[in-house]
């Protein structure tokens, strides 16, 4: 009986290490991209006025991503960054998994860090910094420091594990990770979850950038998403389109009608605008094209969330209108051309100023 009793105990002190094991391996792993996804959109300090997310190893896995990649312009290769990857062994397009970027606010003052995960040499990396900045420790994180070329502020670089790097325009990016607080956290992690299935997205709140952005285009819009408490922007990419989704909440139900009755006069003002005979005689008809395309299918509509209220607007971005968007952006070398973009850009604004003159 006392070796039944026993080998009961012992049993019972496995399944418990067993038990206990497994909740570290997952809470502590950074194997899965979700596992890494929460625990970057910890780090949100408690002065945060923007979020922004961008899941690069679920966009490589997307059709969408090859339209992106064609329509995003290719700067010439530099020597400097090609002897980077060299030295450090990191290339951003293959390594770079998870990025985090955060925006904060001290009065007059911003400050922005950044918490990138990936596959790193971290030794090769550290070797890379030592070379321009002797490291510092900062609770227990060696930390490299550089000036930086605006307001007198130093970038600092620090490894937090072998997967994740922080890097910040604070004197202590350590102290600036530290300052998250549950309640204020979970103000951000209520966005973040109906944002799960983004590979990118931002998270405003009441960011006076915003506003200052549109006052000079539209005051009336300005006016309206300075009163939003909460504004969120995705791009879930879905077959060969992106579909971004743009929301902001207000605790007004007349402030939501407000900026939903003004999105949609400009919608159709917009699609007016479009259908007019002298701008059809002038625009190329493959422009109008994607243009109605893209009016046609914006979606704008109200919802309601308990308390809130918030007006919702979807775009459908398709390879059409890439290619339509992509024409007029000064250093985008055309799909068939193997020049380098900037160059190519340089000429065509220096063949169309004499045909002018003519």
């Amino acid at each position: 009986m006392r070796a039944a009793h026993t080998k009961k105990i012992w049993l019972t002190i496995i399944v418990a290490i067993a038990l206990v094991v497994l909740f570290l391996v997952t809470r502590f792993s950074n194997s899965g991209g979700d596992s890494a996804r929460a625990q970057l959109l910890r780090f949100v300090p408690a002065d945060t006025t923007s979020v922004v997310f961008v899941d690069l190893d679920q966009l490589r896995n997307s059709p969408f991503l090859r339209t992106l990649y064609a329509w995003t312009p290719h700067p010439v290769e530099d020597p400097d960054y090609a002897q980077f990857v060299t030295d450090t062994g990191f290339n951003y397009e293959r390594d770079l998994a998870q990025i985090l970027i955060v925006f904060s606010r001290h009065g007059a003052t911003s400050n922005t860090f950044v918490l990138a995960e990936g596959k790193f040499d971290r030794k090769k990396i550290e070797a890379y910094l030592s070379r321009g900045s002797a490291p510092t420790l900062q609770e227990k994180l060696k930390v490299f420091r550089f000036p930086a070329n605006w307001g007198g502020k130093h970038v600092a670089f620090a490894f937090l594990s072998d997967h994740r790097m922080v890097i910040a325009d604070s004197e202590n990016p350590a102290a600036a990770l530290s300052t998250a607080s549950r309640e204020t956290h979970a103000e951000w992690q209520t966005r973040f979850d109906r944002l799960s299935g983004s590979p990118l997205f931002a998270v405003i709140r009441q960011d006076p950038t915003i506003q200052t952005v549109l006052a000079g285009r539209s005051p009336q819009l300005a006016t309206l998403i300075g009163q939003l408490p909460w504004i969120t922007l995705a791009g879930k990419p879905d077959g060969d389109l992106l579909r971004v989704v743009a929301e902001g909440e207000s605790s007004s139900d007349v402030m939501a009608t407000q900026l939903s009755d003004f999105l949609q006069g400009m919608q159709l003002l917009a699609q007016n605008g479009l259908n007019d005979p002298q701008l059809r005689q002038q625009m190329n008809p493959d422009e109008r094209d994607a243009y109605l395309e893209l009016l046609k299918g914006t979606q704008i509509d109200e919802i309601g969330r308990g308390e809130s209220k918030s007006v919702r607007v979807v775009l459908p971005i398709t390879s059409q209108f890439l290619r339509i968007a992509k024409a007029p952006i000064v250093g985008i070398a055309p799909d068939s051309g193997t020049d380098p973009p900037r160059a190519v850009g340089e000429k065509k604004t220096q063949q169309a100023k004499p045909a002018k003159r003519r």
